[in-house]
């Protein structure tokens, strides 16, 4: 009988401290690549691997900069960013979508937790990299924002990689032009006679971004986010990508976050900061924040989601869409991908 009791208890404490040692493989980095009406009878079987394994690859670049001896959470999110502005499956970069006009406008944005500084492009037609020329801003000029030819001109003197426009033109992206606009053109007519599907479709194509946050071995964050924007929208149109506080903020007192989603609602939400502020000064754990910020939005009409990390390893993914293409990395280097809800 005490051999027994001895056994058991020793179980149970063997038991308890691989619990507490599983608990120390904190969250080092999330990122995101779009959320919409993401589902699983709608993709095959070649295209979620074909997403998994470009999350699965901007994790691996994040992660390889943090586990170095001076990996800082910045370099971190802007590498695992320009592995996905590189991937035409993603609107951002390369994949970027058509405006109504038939060109890519794209945006990006940038913040470092630890100092409170940031930069953002919006509206760049010829830059390779957005989210590289964001962090150029934020480091080599005055300024937080640049817009159009400024930004691109800015950007050339910086050295960045300038390329002809027609480097972002993907055949799936104009085919998704020309499919927007006869939906466009439908929805105008019928408003608000589209059945819930028809409406959730018809909002799902316009949008898509992507985004990174991460912690350093510093305990500093970072968040990156970069975009193509909205399909077959107007001249001028900028959404909360490259907007601080909108769809993008870092501040090692409280959170990182990258948001994606319908732009509009972002904005006129704050929802970056707004996460930020309810864990500051609402004392909100940051899953709480997180969660009623897309509340939120929701209720206002929009639909998207987030990622956010604090300096603890914390990550939530909170999204009010069927899906978001999403994942995160531990410390450990353990690699999580979800796409459905």
């Amino acid at each position: 009988m005490k051999f027994s009791y001895l056994f058991a208890s020793l179980l149970i404490g063997a038991l308890s401290f691989s619990a507490v040692f599983a608990q120390q493989s904190k969250y080092v980095m999330a990122i995101h690549g779009g959320a919409g009406t993401i589902l699983k009878k709608n993709m095959t079987d070649s295209m979620e691997a074909a997403y998994t394994e470009g999350l699965r690859q901007a994790l691996q670049a994040g992660y390889d900069v943090l586990k170095a001896e001076q990996g800082t959470s910045l370099d971190a999110v802007e590498a695992a960013v320009r592995v996905m502005e590189e991937n035409p499956l993603f609107n951002a970069g390369k994949g970027a979508v058509f405006t109504n006009e038939g060109k890519n406008e794209m945006d990006a944005a940038i913040m470092d937790g630890k100092t409170g500084r940031a930069g953002s492009v919006a509206g760049v037609t010829t830059l390779r990299s957005p989210i590289q020329a964001a962090r150029a801003v934020m480091e080599k000029s005055a300024h937080v924002m640049m817009t159009g030819a400024g930004a691109e001109k800015f950007a050339k003197e910086q050295n960045l990689e300038i390329v002809d426009p027609s480097y972002f033109h993907t055949e799936a992206r104009w085919k998704g032009l020309q499919q927007a606009k006869k939906q466009d053109s439908l929805a105008m007519r019928l408003d608000h006679s589209m059945n819930a599907e028809s409406l959730e479709l018809y909002k799902d194509y316009k949008y898509g971004t992507v985004g990174a946050v991460a912690v350093d071995q510093n305990g500093d964050l970072a968040a990156a986010t970069s975009t193509g924007g909205m399909t077959n929208k107007r001249y001028g149109r900028v959404g909360d990508a490259p907007i601080i506080g909108a769809g993008t903020y870092a501040d090692n007192n409280t959170v990182a976050i990258s948001c994606t989603g319908w732009g509009e609602f972002f904005i006129r939400s704050v929802a970056a900061y707004d996460v930020a502020a309810r864990i500051q000064y609402g004392g909100a754990t940051l899953a709480a924040a997180a969660k009623a910020t897309i509340a939120k939005i929701a209720e206002m009409g929009g639909d998207g989601g987030l990622i956010a990390i604090n300096r603890d390893g914390e990550v939530a993914m909170p999204f009010n869409t069927a899906g978001m293409y999403r994942g995160a990395v531990k410390e450990d280097g353990t690699i999580e991908i979800y796409i459905y809800k």
